[in-house]
């Protein structure tokens, strides 16, 4: 997320300028491409150059490390991708950072037979140290935006005329019943939305299915304080941003209530009040066979067997919820839950509360039930947690690329969003350290303050900061937004490097043998993999055929190797044809939306789509 700390350096190649420097090894990747010559084409990249595809040459979402991997890469897909027209867009830049070194950058252009692509190039010396390419459209297939929006009215006149409501009422009563769609997705939060809208207009059939009566409910129904956590330059969604006046961070019911009203705007067929039962796969019609329970606005609960072509599990970043089986819990008199069941703060009033867990949900509750007059809170902290405060987040983390500043540079949400990407997973924590070494020394007395009050605190295993664990393993951390202050005045209990040895009828037993009364329980424990939601609608031997989602194969806590070089298993395809995860935060959901849309696009309109560098399976949880 942080960009590299860039500043002009003048004279990177002597006497020549940015905009000719990398004009002129445009023209040398074009001489060599056009040649087929991969081993020529890959000598132009540094030795350890890297070269980050998304979807453009591979058919996938793939990095290639190193001279090796890229002239791989380049035999195997330059036949059929044959990538042309390579041109500069704009003018290149000098920059320099002690991390990054002296580059010379720029955007990109070009094509292949059946994409129109953009990238980013970062040259050193000469040599490509980074080149992201970045499919945006299909050649023969364009979105109907822009130029090519469609009218909208029909002119003149003409008996029995069918009206935009018309065709859309007709759609409604057709779609999963007489016509099939090509595409169901599982899960009805912003990451389906972001795609069904990328879908529609990509004039794919796509119904989506979501067990809550209305689109953003998932939100509403979380504790009442909630708000996210990134800020709104982070958060947009495709097609349609927020307004201007639209708060820095979103409370949790305005974004309901915003995914409600994108739902209907992005004409998205949407199946709320619908129960996904299972689904298998039907080899002999190539196509997937799902039933689902959908409940009508009369209440009658009506049967349906979908069928589509395209399965994609869109069921958040997270699997299922991870609940410790703790002796004792059945004993327990009070209310014990998950932090994602947690129903908010209201009925706690001078209660007494423990919360096993120390990251974001365990920070957020604590501070709700405290705020509404708990008898007492305490977070029983397992492990180490990184903690950035909310201002610092923003200010080094984000706001780079993410925020007024950055808007009134000339970065566009798109070119931020490309920029961030550009940025090979292989680089991120060099470039996260020499960040969050400045966040230490900004915030050093908050952190001393935070290890004398024996909170166990951590910066990821190699000082990498919130981000990478994040892209590690999705937790492991907390952006303060006021929590922290509560653990530091003692209005929140801190017991830490013990956890719940035994639950009792009116307390627990941590492992160091004390107790602590509760009136309340609740497990911030964190979540499986995602292909546990394929295990409960498919098979088990369908999950552990697709393997873990998420992660990069760091050899980090949490996030085993081998190094992948990409999330395992989103937006990409997987080990089981015609099956896709997608998930992640808003950003996540917006950006890499659009080049899941583009693949399964591709296949339904009949395109080859020969798939480079299929990831290994290496863990099945």
């Amino acid at each position: 997320m942080a960009a590299p700390p860039d500043h002009p350096s003048e004279g990177v190649l002597s006497g020549t300028s940015p905009s000719d420097t990398v004009r002129a090894w445009l023209s040398s990747l074009d001489s060599a491409l056009r040649a087929r010559d991969a081993v020529t084409a890959a000598s132009l990249f540094e030795e350890e150059g890297l070269w980050r595809d998304l979807v453009c040459m591979t058919w996938n979402l793939k990095t290639c490390e190193g001279r090796g991997e890229i002239a791989a890469m380049l035999g195997a897909c330059l036949d059929q991708a044959s990538p042309r027209d390579w041109t500069l867009e704009g003018e290149a830049t000098a920059a320099s950072s002690p991390v990054t070194g002296d580059t010379v950058e720029g955007w990109i252009r070009f094509r292949t037979a059946a994409l129109e692509c953009k990238g980013y190039l970062r040259l050193r010396a000469g040599r490509a140290w980074t080149l992201l390419t970045a499919a945006q459209g299909l050649v023969d297939f364009p979105e109907p935006s822009g130029a090519n929006r469609p009218m909208g009215a029909e002119h003149g006149a003409r008996r029995n005329r069918t009206t935009w409501l018309d065709e859309r009422q007709r759609e409604a009563r057709e779609l999963g019943r007489s016509v099939q769609p090509y595409a169901v997705i599982v899960g009805g939060g912003q990451g389906a939305l972001a795609l069904a809208a990328r879908l529609r207009q990509a004039r794919v059939p796509t119904i989506v299915l979501e067990r809550n009566a209305r689109p953003g409910d998932s939100w509403r129904r979380r504790y009442k304080p909630l708000c996210l956590h990134d800020p709104v330059w982070y958060d947009h969604l495709p097609y349609l941003p927020f307004p201007d006046t639209w708060p820095v961070f979103t409370p949790k019911d305005k974004i309901g209530d915003w995914l409600e009203m994108y739902a209907k705007v992005m004409e998205i067929n949407y199946w709320a009040s619908t129960t996904c039962k299972k689904a298998e796969w039907d080899e002999a019609a190539q196509e997937w066979a799902v039933h689902v329970t959908r409940v009508g606005e009369d209440g009658a609960a009506e049967d349906i067997t979908l069928r589509p072509k395209q399965l994609i599990m869109a069921t958040g970043m997270s699997g299922r919820p991870s609940m410790p089986i703790i002796p004792g819990a059945e004993t327990f008199q009070g209310d014990y839950h998950h932090s994602s069941q947690h129903p908010g703060a209201e009925p706690y009033c001078g209660k007494d509360c423990v919360i096993l867990g120390s990251n974001n949900s365990a920070h957020d509750i604590a501070a709700d039930l405290w705020e509404n007059g708990a008898k007492s809170v305490t977070i029983v902290q397992r492990s180490s947690t990184h903690v950035i405060r909310s201002q610092t987040f923003t200010d080094l983390i984000t706001g780079p690329l993410y925020s007024e500043e950055a808007m009134k540079a000339g970065i566009t949400t798109e070119k931020a969003d490309m920029l961030f990407a550009s940025i090979p997973y292989k680089v991120l924590p060099a470039i996260h350290r020499a960040v969050n070494e400045v966040v230490k020394e900004r915030d050093a007395d908050f952190y001393a303050a935070l290890r004398a009050k024996g909170f166990l605190l951590d910066f990821g295993d190699d000082d990498s900061g919130l981000f990478l664990k994040y892209l590690r393993r999705g937790s492991g951390y907390y952006i303060d937004v006021g929590a922290s202050g509560l653990v530091l005045s003692g209005e929140v209990g801190l017991r830490s490097g013990v956890s719940i040895a035994r639950v009792n009828p009116r307390s627990v037993t941590l492992t160091d043998g004390s107790e602590l009364p509760a009136d309340l329980v609740v497990l911030a424990t964190g979540f499986g993999s995602m292909n546990g939601w394929a295990e409960e609608l498919i098979s088990k031997d369908v999950a552990d055929r697709v393997g873990r989602c998420w992660g990069l194969g760091s050899g980090t806590t949490k996030d085993p190797g081998p190094w992948e070089g990409e999330l395992r298993n989103m937006w990409k395809p997987t080990a089981v044809p015609a099956l896709w995860f997608h998930g992640g935060n808003l950003h996540q959901s917006r950006h890499y939306s659009k080049y899941l849309a583009l693949q399964i696009k591709a296949r339904y309109e009949g395109l080859p789509t020969p798939v480079y560098g299929q990831a290994k399976v290496h863990h099945i949880a």
